[in-house]
């Protein structure tokens, strides 16, 4: 069945960009779109604005930029808000997270020193090596989420926004595994009534964005979203929703790197990662706890990938290691180091080195205008629960009950790409050539 684009409501009014969480990555964002709008910088990274998608035969030629086939917002359109514990506003943070040079930060600096936080729901127990001050008080888990409801009403009318969209952009919490509060909405609603411990401020955000019918990116590995209370909630209210983790330096390069391998049927022996990074993320992943939850986002990337279950052969128990270290001089310019051991023809090894010099900001902004900009498509074209065809933007993709996520970053492109396709009521493109050679 075709979608007709007439079904999607056009994107017309202002969009509202919320950001819970205010640092490096949200004032990377938030800078780059407005030198963007001012014809200062290139929007480079960004699908949205840059890529063009393929419709039809080859021989057709007809590859119309994304922004130009899609009824997306308009950056001119765009709006920009925010929480955060600590109550900087956008100027004085970006000048802090040392992403971006002066010559970059100076001209916008009015602009944005027009974004200030508002105060965050936060609690140091989730995330032990921030000290927020710029926080809500509420007696209940529950009244801290309505305070966020509120907040979200009152930043819709004061910007005369039609709609808004969030993307989470603050640090990974401890992990919490899930558990009988996250199993339904009564579950989960009598948890913040409750205090429960397992309701952590990340998934108070993600309920109240979805009970304001905000759709909701998570930019973090933290749970939030990805329960079911939350997604039920989410079709209920009809809201798309998507995560998790941004997939940036690293991990894109596992999702690069491995289906290379297995397309070839090379084994693995063994993938040993590094990384070193001195930006706020890299102070708060010093955390043990914190560490667990990144840990599991990375590690389950290559497992699933690459299939031990179907190629015991070549991937039946290689060695997966993970290390995160914070390292202050380095700042928001972190450093991955990936040793690859891998195997070829009679059992002969050979290794793959990778050192990757990423700036962590500058990879994430245009990954936030992309989700932003595709969820709020996904809500005008009707779209509820988990955006899967999203996943290409994410470490640890979400997928329905009992699917195994996709990984493969070219997979997770083909099904962009033919999302968008079928939301236009275009032909899905199979590469099968038979017009050419039958």
């Amino acid at each position: 069945m075709h979608n007709s684009p007439a079904a999607i409501r056009p994107a017309t009014g202002r969009l509202g960009i919320l950001t819970p969480g205010l640092g490096a990555v949200a004032t990377t964002f938030i800078a780059g779109v407005e030198s963007i709008r001012r014809g200062l910088s290139k929007p480079i990274g960004s699908l949205t604005q840059m890529a063009t998608i393929r419709l039809g035969q080859r021989a057709d030629k007809r590859a119309p930029l994304i922004r130009e086939f899609v009824p997306l917002a308009s950056l001119d359109d765009i709006v920009f808000g925010a929480w955060d514990p600590i109550p900087d506003d956008a100027y004085s943070s970006a000048k802090k997270a040392g992403v971006l040079e002066d010559r970059h930060l100076e001209p916008l600096k009015e602009f944005l020193q027009g974004i200030v936080p508002m105060p965050a729901v936060f609690d140091q127990h989730y995330v032990t090596r921030i000290h927020g001050t710029h926080v809500k008080h509420g007696s209940t888990k529950r009244e801290l989420a309505e305070q966020l409801r509120q907040d979200i009403r009152d930043f819709k009318s004061a910007h005369g926004c039609d709609r808004l969209v969030a993307v989470w952009c603050g640090s990974t919490e401890i992990y919490i595994a899930p558990s009988a509060v996250h199993a339904s909405i009564d579950a989960f609603e009598r948890a913040m009534h409750e205090n429960h411990p397992d309701i952590a401020p990340s998934m108070l955000y993600a309920w109240a964005c979805i009970m304001e019918g905000v759709p909701y990116n998570n930019g973090a590995p933290n749970l939030a979203v990805d329960a079911p209370a939350l997604l039920a909630l989410a079709e209920r209210e009809g809201v798309p929703v998507s995560g998790k983790d941004f997939k940036t330096g690293q991990t894109w390069m596992k999702t690069v790197i491995a289906p290379g391998l297995k397309a070839r049927m090379l084994g693995l022996e063994g993938w040993y990662s590094t990384n070193i990074l001195g930006n706020r993320d890299g102070e708060v992943l010093d955390d043990p706890a914190s560490f667990k939850t990144k840990e599991a986002s990375k590690l389950s990337v290559l497992h699933t990938m690459l299939q031990p279950e179907l190629y015991p052969d070549l991937y039946g128990g290689f060695s997966h290691v993970v290390r995160i270290n914070y390292y202050p001089p380095r700042g928001d310019n972190k450093e991955g180091w990936d040793n690859i051991d891998i195997v070829g023809w009679m059992g002969y090894p050979m290794q793959i080195k990778v050192n990757f010099l990423c700036r962590d900001s500058i990879l994430a902004a245009p990954i936030v205008l992309d989700l932003a900009l595709f969820s709020d498509l996904a809500a005008r074209a009707g779209k509820s629960g988990i955006q899967e065809w999203l996943s290409f933007y994410y470490k640890s993709p979400m997928a329905a009950a009992g699917l195994t996520p996709e990984h493969d970053l070219f997979i997770q492109q083909t099904k962009l790409k033919n999302t968008l396709r079928h939301l236009m009521g275009e032909e899905q493109i199979t590469h099968l050539g038979l017009e050419y050679f039958p």
